[in-house]
């Protein structure tokens, strides 16, 4: 199995789908029981927008789970206390990894622990070395690509979020989740235009946005989106509600219904240009 997919486009529209991945690798060597953490994933985010190939728009997947390695978070997002030595390069416990959810996962979002064991440091740069700087690597050289093909690139990281917030997934516990999140980091990832139209293509389709809360984006888009450049990044967040059940996992009635929805504002995406919003 494949840790990373890339499949470049043809348009200035790229799309990724960074915790979808239901391959659990061999030497995860985690306790907590799968069924629990496999409520970790944005299960079916990688077949909503399986469209994308087929429309020339860039695609990136990771393949392992989100509580592998978290490909949103810095390498610096490290909780140090996993660890069985010290850890070579700089850390910082910011609010993900307090919350559980730094680069190597420490608690579930229902606060689980996920290990019964320390984890070596050779193990750690392993994952990153199989999992993130493959991942950055693949989603910069399509957003690169895409600017240089036609002047601009618009970046949707694509997620999904439970209908109400775990106690240990956001700062926000208990929230309950409108249907979609748009994040662009207070505008500094997108232009606000494009974060604004947005907002009002999906709320005209009958449906709750809210913008940058709870969620505006981590590193992903931190990482790739540069407006000033022509590089427009932003975090869609899909409620999971909408397309599956959350105990079973399985798709719905309503994934159909969902994924033409997608489809459409994928569609409208590479009809606009965000330079001339």
């Amino acid at each position: 199995m494949r840790y990373v997919t890339s499949r470049p486009g043809t348009t200035p529209v790229v799309l990724d789908s960074p915790h979808s991945g239901t391959w659990y690798p061999d030497d995860f060597g985690h306790a907590c029981d799968l069924a629990v953490l496999r409520r970790a994933e944005d299960t079916h985010v990688d077949k909503l927008y399986d469209f994308a190939p087929g429309l020339g728009v860039g695609w990136v997947e990771a393949h392992f789970p989100r509580s592998y390695l978290d490909v949103n978070r810095n390498l610096t997002e490290l909780d140090d206390t996993l660890l069985d030595g010290p850890w070579p390069g700089p850390v910082e416990a910011g609010p993900k990894v307090r919350l559980g959810k730094g680069l190597v996962w420490r608690l579930t979002d229902d606060g689980v622990p996920l290990y019964d064991r320390k984890l070596s440091v050779e193990e750690v740069r392993r994952r990153i070395d199989r999992c993130w700087h493959p991942y950055h690597e693949a989603l910069a050289q399509q957003v690169q690509a895409a600017v240089l093909r036609h002047g601009y690139c618009i970046h949707l990281n694509c997620h999904s979020m439970p209908a109400v917030a775990s106690s240990h997934a956001t700062d926000f516990p208990g929230m309950e989740h409108p249907d979609f999140v748009i994040g662009d980091r207070d505008g500094t990832t997108a232009s606000p235009a494009l974060t604004r139209w947005m907002a009002d293509y999906l709320r005209a389709q009958g449906h709750s946005v809210n913008i940058n809360h709870p969620y505006k984006g981590v590193e992903i888009v931190r990482r790739h989106g540069l407006p000033s450049q022509h590089r427009h990044s932003l975090q869609l967040e899909v409620n999971r509600q909408l397309y599956m059940d959350e105990l079973t996992l399985e798709p719905h009635e309503g994934f159909g219904a969902l994924k033409l929805l997608l489809l459409d504002l994928v569609r409208e995406l590479l009809a606009l240009d965000p330079r001339r919003l």
